[in-house]
């Protein structure tokens, strides 16, 4: 290994919240109480795209850990943000980004303004929170899913899916104002 790598390596894990119990190889999507570091505030978001997982922070070095689907390369969210709007049962329209790279998948779209109504067979699922920067709209939301399947991979257009019952869950537990941070 080099010095680089490892340097690398080592740096990277300290950013990593400090679970309570060894790692393990399989992926669970279930909630579940965790340690973290306690530099994290309460009220605070933590999601880790490479591992699956969102973390809310619940008090000082203790968080709630949920499954999450993310982007896929290249199109995945970094950096921090703030809940500036929460729906339940969004409408959904794809971005024209969305629109261009995958025309066959959005034809419906193409040359209008349609947003399909929120419901059971809408994309972001049961609830939305849309993360913004700078009081402007990152067009990144955490959301639920109509496809279960894809919690605990890299497949989305960017978003942080979770599962409906999750989302809702963690939609009735945060204000509006609060803090992401996507590693």
């Amino acid at each position: 290994m080099h010095r680089r790598t490892f340097l690398t390596t080592a740096l990277a894990a300290t950013a990593l919240p400090q679970l309570t119990s060894a790692r393990t190889a399989a992926f669970d999507a279930t909630p579940q109480e965790v340690l973290v570091k306690s530099q994290y505030q309460p009220g605070q978001l933590l999601v880790l795209p490479r591992s699956h997982y969102l973390y809310f922070v619940t008090a000082p070095g203790k968080a709630l850990r949920y499954g999450v689907g993310v982007g896929k390369a290249g199109l995945e969210f970094t950096g921090t943000a703030t809940i500036s709007v929460k729906k339940e049962w969004p409408t959904w329209r794809p971005t024209n980004e969305m629109i261009e790279r995958e025309p066959q998948n959005y034809q419906r779209f193409i040359g209008n303004t349609e947003a399909q109504p929120g419901g059971p067979n809408n994309p972001l699922g049961a609830r939305a929170l849309y993360l913004f920067q700078n009081g402007r709209d990152t067009y990144f939301r955490i959301h639920g899913t109509t496809q279960p399947n894809t919690i605990g991979r890299s497949v989305s257009n960017g978003c942080i899916r979770m599962l409906n019952e999750h989302v809702i869950d963690l939609y009735n537990r945060v204000p509006i104002g609060t803090t992401v941070t996507v590693l």
